[in-house]
């Protein structure tokens, strides 16, 4: 039996269609099995409503309409993504909502499934070991038609890029993952370890200017600078609405806090990059890893907009810290109770009850991915150089 599951976890073509497997089932759900309309006072609109989102701000912005109010005649939520991630999701607008809805999570979770084979320094083995835990959180982000696999997929592709001293194309990974949700913007913290910095400055600013212009092929520079106006003030306003399943949320069920989400963030940034002044660790691969996985984390547990759907992000930085550390007893409880309160506990597998009255109140989604990420940061600071595996300086 063992050797069956060692012979799966090293066939790539195996989990290749498992990965487009489940990326279907999410899609025929979204698009058959719930309710394929819902009613909203005397609208009617479609379930798979994060979809519908994206696929109309394409819409509006060939139309030349404000991408940052609500169209409750479309759907229920704001559009909170760049102009330049409306051009792209053209590319989906184009077709049926089914064919739409299937190529977009097929991208999805295409995206980090090659993201995460394309790492140097691990065996195929360990991949589809990383893969087969992102999987359920992979579901969850697809069922709800979700980026957040393709962002997740997108800063592990630059670290591997950058791994393979691919810098063109890196950055455009990076770019383009904070053209999709501004928190991407963390993943340029990996570049510190990497030289010819000049270089992949000339490339950032390449592809910044790429994805900034790239709108004005559908409207025109007044239209465009009215859009980021309206983006900056619905980001403020939407800054103070919720906690999310963060530390902000943890904090204040848990505590009772209720903290000042900027200061919060600049403390966390503070403590991200503290690891970072150990400079003669940067020609170690495993600590470079340990820098990926933490950035992964940080983004999500530091993101007061957190839901359930954002966890794949935080859970690709468990896999990853997971496959290569060391299998001691505390490691070992975190991972279980990470992949137990996080990937497991939102699914039909925890009765109701134990969501509602404990799950849900208590944050206990991002509890373990916060321990966990203390502990990736206690490891890069106080490791010694012999207890990680030495590889040749880049």
């Amino acid at each position: 039996m063992k050797q069956r599951i060692q012979r799966f976890l090293v066939d790539k073509k195996f989990v290749l269609k498992i990965f487009i497997l489940f990326a279907l089932i999410a899609s025929f759900q979204s698009f058959f099995l719930n309710q394929k309309t819902i009613q909203k006072g005397t609208q009617t609109l479609s379930s798979y409503n994060n979809y519908t989102i994206f696929k109309e701000s394409f819409h509006h912005l060939k139309n030349k309409q404000d991408l940052y109010i609500l169209y409750p005649e479309e759907h229920w939520d704001l559009y909170k993504y760049t102009p330049a991630f409306s051009v792209f999701f053209g590319l989906f607008a184009t077709f049926p909502d089914l064919i739409g809805l299937s190529l977009w999570n097929l991208l999805n979770a295409l995206i980090l499934l090659f993201a995460i084979y394309y790492l140097p320094r691990m065996t195929t083995q360990q991949k589809g070991i990383a893969l087969l835990i992102v999987l359920i959180e992979l579901m969850t982000s697809m069922q709800n038609e979700q980026s957040n696999a393709l962002v997740a997929g997108l800063i592990i592709l630059t670290f591997g890029l950058l791994e393979n001293k691919k810098y063109f194309f890196a950055t455009c990974c990076i770019v383009f993952s904070v053209f999709i949700k501004l928190f991407g913007i963390i993943g340029f913290i990996l570049f510190l370890f990497y030289p010819k910095k000049m270089k992949l400055a000339l490339y950032t600013l390449f592809w910044i200017s790429f994805f900034f212009i790239i709108p004005l092929l559908f409207v025109n520079l007044d239209h465009y600078l009215s859009l980021f106006i309206s983006y900056k003030n619905m980001l403020l306003n939407d800054h103070s609405l919720s906690h999310g399943i963060s530390i902000m949320g943890w904090l204040k069920t848990w505590f009772g806090i209720n903290t000042n989400k900027n200061i919060l963030v600049l403390a966390g940034l503070f403590s991200l990059l503290i690891p970072f002044i150990r400079l003669s660790e940067y020609k170690n691969y495993n600590f470079r890893l340990l820098a990926l996985s933490s950035v992964l984390l940080w983004i999500v547990i530091f993101n007061h907009k957190a839901e359930s759907a954002t966890f794949i992000i935080a859970m690709s930085g468990v896999s990853l810290w997971f496959i290569n550390a060391k299998k001691n007893i505390l490691n070992i409880t975190l991972f279980i109770c990470a992949f137990t309160l996080t990937s497991l506990s939102p699914t039909d597998i925890f009765p109701k009850f134990l969501q509602n009255e404990f799950i849900i109140p208590f944050t206990l989604k991002a509890f373990p991915c916060i321990l966990i990420w203390l502990k990736i940061n206690y490891d890069m600071l106080v490791v010694k150089r012999n207890n990680l595996t030495e590889v040749p300086a880049i």
